[in-house]
């Protein structure tokens, strides 16, 4: 056993029976990773095929939202400035039909008394009473004095118009 050549080739035939099962088992694995190398360059291909053209939409994309927030934003400002327009006109509306309604009042009133002079009546002395407004007509040249003694005259010619 004291030979030194016995020994060494014994020592290289272990070594050489050693890395053959290190390459036995390692073969797999170097398999794999030059099939998962494969797969990496495809994908890598593949990112930068489609990658620019997606990063693009998407920048468009979000333009395109801002552009939109811009317009619905300036709608529903010009739908604040309509709906104030509209209220004012209605504000006006309203005021205008008052007006009327004043006006009106008055020329029923003008009338009716132009009604009652024609007639041959001349009316007596509006008399306010809280939110009334009494109004009598008398015929032409009578006085209150000889009205309330003349029993004659008709019930409808006393008129109550309500303010």
């Amino acid at each position: 056993m004291n030979e030194p050549i016995f020994w060494l080739g014994i020592s290289l035939l272990l070594v050489a029976i050693s890395l053959t099962a290190v390459l036995v088992t390692a073969l797999p694995a170097v398999l794999a990773l030059a099939n998962a190398a494969r797969s990496m360059e495809k994908l890598t291909d593949t990112l930068t095929r489609e990658l620019p053209p997606t990063l693009e939409a998407i920048r468009l994309t979000g333009l395109e939202i801002s552009e939109l927030t811009d317009d619905v934003n300036q709608s529903v400002q010009t739908a604040t400035e309509v709906v104030k327009k509209v209220d004012q006109s209605l504000g006006q509306a309203k005021q205008q039909v008052k007006q009327v309604k004043h006006s009106t009042r008055n020329l029923l009133t003008g009338v009716r008394v132009a009604w009652q002079t024609f007639r041959g009546r001349s009316p007596v002395a509006s008399i306010e009473d809280g939110e009334a407004e009494i109004t009598r007509y008398l015929p032409l040249g009578m006085t209150d004095e000889e009205m309330a003694e003349d029993d004659s005259l008709p019930e409808d010619d006393i008129h109550i118009v309500i303010k």
